[in-house]
């Protein structure tokens, strides 16, 4: 594993920030010259600390404001319905983040609709029919009160 210093840090931060940055301002930014910020911002990639840069939408935009909060409880816990079922729920287009988890339930969910009639058609159309689920509890997220995508290095 990579030491982090001071500096991959505040490339991190600014990155994290805006991952558009170019690479000329965001050297500028940490206090480097642009081959090196260059340099160490491949460094970074290479050893698997920065995974990937993505694009975060604005639900609302889309027209799927409403995120839900799903857990659900399968019917039996073999490797083949675990896989089955797991990889089932990430292929439904609203889940936008899908969690094996330990608990009373197995998965945890979290879904983007458009308000109880888009939750009603994931459910109806997706989730419930996916064989092997038991059941499942949800609940409509009031507000975000924190929305972050990685820790702050």
């Amino acid at each position: 594993m990579r030491k982090l210093d001071e500096t991959d840090r505040r490339i991190l931060r600014e990155l994290q920030r805006n991952a558009r940055i170019t690479n000329t301002e965001l050297a500028e930014r940490v206090g480097l010259s642009p081959t090196p910020c260059w340099n160490r911002v491949r460094s970074l990639e290479k050893a698997g600390i920065i995974k990937e840069y993505v694009t975060i939408f604005d639900e609302q935009a889309l027209g799927v404001p409403d995120t839900i909060l799903v857990e659900v409880a399968l019917e039996h816990h073999d490797e083949n319905t675990l896989e089955r079922v797991g990889k089932a729920i990430a292929d439904l287009p609203e889940v936008l983040e899908a969690y094996l988890v330990t608990g009373d339930y197995d998965f945890f969910i979290k879904a983007a609709v458009s308000g109880t009639a888009g939750y009603e058609r994931f459910l109806r159309e997706g989730l419930y029919r996916i064989p092997g689920i038991r059941n499942s509890r949800s609940s409509f997220a009031l507000k975000a009160l924190k929305r972050v995508y990685s820790l702050q290095p």
